[in-house]
C-alpha cells in the first residue's frame, strides 16, 4: 500500500503553474500502469463486497466501448452500496509504479525545463484523487481524461472525453488528436514557440496512435514487455525515438542525458 508522501518531498516550491512559461519539453503520461502499478479501475472494484464483477456483467463489455462499459460497473458498484469513501480508499492505495516518485522528484526539481500533463482513459475522480493524495498534483499543467464525478445519490457517474474520427481507439478517447490539439494550442499560447522535444511515457495499445504524431526529436517510452511496447516495434517507420523503460528511473535518467546534450 501507498505511504503518503511526506508533504516536504514534493510540496510545490511555486504556487501551480507558476513555472515559466517557456519549458522547453513536454512530458506526457499515460496514468494506468504508467504512473500507478495497476488499473485504477480494477483496484476499484476490489471495493465491492465480493471483490469482482459478476460474470454477466463483465462479459457484457464490447471491444472500443470500454468507457461505455464502466459507466455500468460504476453504476452496478452504487447499486450494491459501494461508497464514495470506499471507492476513495481504494483509489489511494494503488501504489506507484516503481520509480515512479523518483521521476516525479527529478521533474519538479526541474520545473523550469518540462511542462507536464496526463492524457488517460481512465477518469478525472480517480487520477486527481490520487495524484493529489501523493502530492504530485502541482506538477501537471493539464489532465486529459473522461469526466468523473459523484451525483446527488453518491454515485460515481462516468462521461466520455470526446468524439472524433479515428478509426484506430477507442470511441470516446483518441489521444493523437489530444496531443495534436494540445501542441497547437500551447505554441500559439506561448507566441509561437513550439517545445523543443516531446516525450510520451504509456504502456498500452491506446498509447500506439499519440506515438505516431511525435517526430524524430521526441521519444516514446513504452513500458518494456507491456503492450505499448510490443507493437511500437512492428511498426514500421516510426520516426520518434524509442526508449523501453521498467522504472522511472530508466526514464529520468534519459532525460538526464537529453538535457546534457545542451
Amino acid at each position: 500500500f501507498l505511504k503518503k508522501t511526506p508533504t516536504s518531498q514534493f510540496s510545490p516550491s511555486n504556487p501551480p503553474h507558476a513555472a515559466p512559461q517557456e519549458q522547453r519539453f513536454l512530458v506526457l503520461f499515460d496514468f494506468d500502469e504508467t504512473i500507478i502499478s495497476e488499473s485504477s479501475d480494477d483496484a476499484v472494484v476490489r471495493a465491492l463486497p465480493g471483490q469482482k464483477l459478476p460474470d454477466w456483467l463483465r462479459n457484457s463489455y464490447r471491444e472500443g466501448h470500454y468507457n461505455e462499459h464502466m459507466q455500468k460497473v460504476l453504476a452496478y458498484m452504487a447499486e450494491q452500496g459501494v461508497s464514495k469513501d470506499s471507492i476513495h480508499s481504494a483509489v489511494v492505495k494503488i501504489p506507484p509504479t516503481p520509480g515512479l516518485l523518483k521521476l516525479f522528484q527529478f521533474l519538479q526539481s526541474h520545473q523550469q525545463d518540462f511542462e507536464l500533463a496526463v492524457v488517460s482513459d481512465a477518469n478525472m475522480y480517480f487520477i486527481e484523487t490520487w495524484l493529489e493524495h501523493t502530492g504530485v498534483r502541482h506538477l501537471f499543467r493539464k489532465i486529459f481524461t473522461n469526466p468523473g464525478s459523484f451525483d446527488a445519490t453518491g454515485r460515481l457517474v462516468l462521461l466520455p472525453f470526446h468524439s472524433h474520427s479515428c478509426s484506430h481507439c477507442p470511441d470516446n478517447m483518441c489521444k493523437q488528436a489530444i496531443l495534436r490539439d494540445y501542441l497547437s494550442g500551447r505554441q500559439k499560447e506561448r507566441g509561437g514557440a513550439a517545445f523543443q522535444r516531446v516525450f510520451y511515457i504509456g504502456d498500452g495499445a491506446n498509447d500506439i496512435c499519440p506515438s505516431l504524431a511525435l517526430g524524430p526529436q521526441d521519444t516514446a517510452f513504452p513500458r518494456r514487455d507491456f503492450p505499448m511496447h510490443k507493437l511500437l516495434l512492428e511498426v514500421q517507420h516510426f520516426k520518434a525515438n524509442i526508449v523501453p523503460w521498467v522504472s522511472g528511473e530508466d526514464i529520468a535518467d534519459c532525460l538526464k542525458k537529453i538535457m546534457e546534450e545542451r
